[in-house]
């Protein structure tokens, strides 16, 4: 008998797990690979070696289309470089969305970033106030110490207290110190 497999209790969900099988997904790891590859468009398009590129390209395909003889020609030049405006149209099309999902990606990232140094920031706040309260409770504590004033009389009488305190808990006929038995 075939039994279908339950989500396990035991164990929680990983990021990217099925109900109950423990597999990734695919879809989150395309997701990702996807991701990835927009950022990587969005970092090259920002350089100068793209534009450099681009820029070398342009510069070929129109002289191509001019210098060359009209056998060898695939975009007439009377017509405004139609192919060429439309390959560059196209990577404009392209770049604007790809741009844009690398943006956002970032800001997620940056979300995040934001969320853990607000938490790190509450955790250091937290700590220098218990920090702050413990030294003000050390400083107290050194100044009443300081202020007491252990008088003569004061210490005669805790002294006194003391020895009374001693001689309830002495059994009779055990020996003093100072040579006296008590009695």
């Amino acid at each position: 008998m075939a039994r279908s497999r339950s989500p396990r209790l035991d164990a929680p969900l990983g990021r990217g797990t099925t109900l109950g099988r423990g597999t990734p997904r695919q879809r989150s790891t395309s997701r990702d690979r996807f991701g990835r590859f927009t950022e990587w468009v969005a970092r090259a398009m920002g350089t100068p070696a793209f534009l450099l590129i681009l820029t070398l390209f342009c510069v070929l395909w129109i002289c191509w289309n001019t210098l060359l003889p009209d056998n060898l020609r695939f975009d007439d030049a009377a017509l405004g470089f139609t192919a060429l405006t439309l390959m560059l149209s196209l990577q404009a099309s392209y770049a604007a969305p790809l741009i844009l999902l690398a943006q956002n990606r970032q800001d997620d990232r940056d979300r995040v970033q934001i969320e853990q140094d607000r938490q790190r920031a509450e955790r250091n706040l937290a700590d220098t106030e218990y920090l702050a309260r413990e030294i003000v409770a050390l400083r107290m504590s050194l100044e009443e110490r300081n202020n007491q004033v252990v008088t003569r009389d004061v210490l005669r009488q805790e002294l006194k207290a003391l020895l009374a305190e001693l001689g309830e808990h002495d059994e009779p006929g055990e020996r003093r110190p100072g040579g006296r038995t008590s009695s």
